[in-house]
């Protein structure tokens, strides 16, 4: 596993819609264990998604610290969503940005694993949160395109829980 560079806001790759994946090889086994371990010791994240690490493919991995641990979705499908929250969220890709942003509070997907496996889950709260922002990412959207509200006091690049 290696760290990688995170590709931050400004950079026009961000804005660009990933493509499926196709290869599910050893080749995507190291993506996404390097994207995991970029998220978790260099930058605390909860969330990465492959564009972040500068890879135009539909792939993110998530660890929001519940039961589930870390969750990997490869061509993944929101198909249903249900409810509606305001809360926090940062980036890893737009350091020191912080807002609050409406998401679903509870979602389905379907995805595959790193096996090229189908699986589908529900997610509620933080998890679903979290897999909607790395989703959004997938088709060239950030967080700080759905901001909804600035909080002056969140605009610190140590705030824990940035994916």
């Amino acid at each position: 596993m290696a760290l990688r560079e995170i590709v931050v806001d400004g950079d026009p790759i961000l804005r660009k819609k990933s493509r499926p994946v196709e290869k599910f090889d050893d080749k995507l086994k190291i993506l996404l264990d390097d994207m995991a371990e970029t998220m978790y010791y260099d930058n605390r994240g909860i969330g990465i998604a492959a564009v972040q690490v500068g890879i135009l493919r539909r792939a993110f991995v998530v660890d929001v610290g519940d039961e589930h641990g870390k969750l990997e979705f490869i061509n993944p499908e929101i198909y249903e969503r249900e409810g509606s929250a305001l809360g926090m969220e940062g980036c890893l890709s737009c350091p020191g940005k912080n807002g609050y942003v409406e998401r679903p509070t509870r979602i389905r997907v379907r995805a595959q694993d790193r096996n090229g496996e189908w699986f589908d889950m529900e997610a509620t709260e933080l998890l679903a949160v979290c897999i909607c922002h790395e989703y959004d990412h997938l088709d060239g959207i950030l967080f700080i395109d759905k901001v909804v509200e600035v909080e002056e006091d969140e605009f610190d690049d140590e705030e824990d829980g940035e994916s």
